[in-house]
């Protein structure tokens, strides 16, 4: 089950299909869907999460706490809409192609995909432009 919260005013569009969407790219890569909380929040919000869980004073676009059992994927994924906003135009995309990265980045991680070395972002950069190849609406 993927469940939307907001915690900020922004709605998420075609909720139905990102479900199917993010359904999809799991089971293309071997693994069900648990239970995924998404929860849409503003800059504070997140921040006061990667201060408290992390220990990390920074402004960031996604928290995950991963709760995956083997293949079964489940966790909590946080999403700074401020943070996507500014990312989107610094990257210049769209905000839709840079909310859906960081959507899909988060699922990512709770399937192995890691991204603290080159080797390791240049697979996770592969796996969300093969996700992304997918959305279709």
């Amino acid at each position: 089950m993927i469940v939307f919260n907001y915690e900020t005013p922004f709605e998420l569009p075609n909720e139905i299909q990102t479900q199917e969407w993010i359904q999809k790219v799991v089971a293309d890569n071997g693994f069900e869907i648990g239970e995924i909380n998404y929860v849409f929040c503003d800059d504070n919000y997140l921040h006061k999460l990667n201060v408290e869980f992390l220990n990390h004073d920074t402004l960031t676009d996604i928290i995950s706490f991963d709760n995956t059992l083997g293949k079964l994927i489940s966790g909590d994924i946080f999403i700074s809409i401020e943070r996507v906003e500014e990312n989107a135009k610094d990257f210049k995309v769209s905000f839709e192609n840079e909310l859906h990265r960081v959507m899909i980045h988060g699922v990512l991680h709770y399937m192995g995909f890691k991204d603290k070395s080159d080797d390791d972002k240049i697979k996770m950069r592969n796996a969300e432009n093969a996700a992304l190849s997918l959305l279709k609406y």
